[in-house]
């Protein structure tokens, strides 16, 4: 770091300088960015499910199929709630200085926010399927396979992405450590972080 400069090295080796500041500027925008995609899903399937009773058939629906509409209801909402959870968290916060801590709690109520949609979305599709289906096991399958895709695609995927990555840096700051010289990309004494990781694979 240097008058204040942040230097933070890419997988390319390629060197993005900013303050400390600047960062979390910058990742609370891609936040605040990334929770209003989420949003807009999550209204839709709340609204849609609190005109449900409405509905003829509604009266018609077992024991179990309320309490599974019950349950996704309260998902939903819980959802719809964390995810608005750090709009509401800056306006209070806004002008004190403290967006480092805002970064952090609106990550964890972002995170929270994105387990309930995926448990809102699981229960809409089993209520919608039990509906549909008098076989079970199409009914099982079929929440299954929904609840399998949500967990490997938002949650194991992008965790063993971080162990890579985290591996992959550690390996650019022991080598850094041990004082080798450090080249610009495109020169030709370069070796990519990434480059650099696979070789020791």
């Amino acid at each position: 770091m240097r008058d204040g400069i942040e230097e933070v090295v890419g997988p390319d080796g390629a060197t993005r300088n900013e303050t400390a500041l600047q960062r979390i500027d910058r990742n609370l925008v891609e936040l605040l960015q990334e929770v209003r995609v989420v949003q807009t899903g999550v209204q839709v399937l709340f609204a849609f499910l609190l005109t449900a009773p409405l509905a003829v058939r509604f009266e018609d629906l077992s024991a179990f199929q309320r309490l599974t509409y019950f349950a996704t209801l309260l998902a939903a909402g819980a959802a719809a709630i964390l995810l608005i959870a750090p709009t509401a968290y800056h306006r209070i916060l806004f002008r004190l200085g403290d967006k480092e801590h805002l970064v952090t709690v609106a990550n964890r109520f972002t995170l929270a926010g994105l387990a309930c949609v995926a448990a809102s979305m699981t229960g809409a599709l089993l209520l919608v399927t039990d509906l549909l289906f008098a076989d079970a096991v199409v009914v099982i399958v079929t929440t299954a396979l929904a609840a399998m895709t949500c967990v490997l695609s938002w949650c194991l995927v992008p965790l063993r992405r971080r162990a890579r990555v985290r591996r992959g840096r550690g390996v650019h700051t022991a080598t850094r450590g041990q004082g080798a010289p450090r080249t610009r990309p495109g020169s030709p004494g370069h070796v990519s972080t990434t480059a650099a990781w696979r070789q020791k694979q």
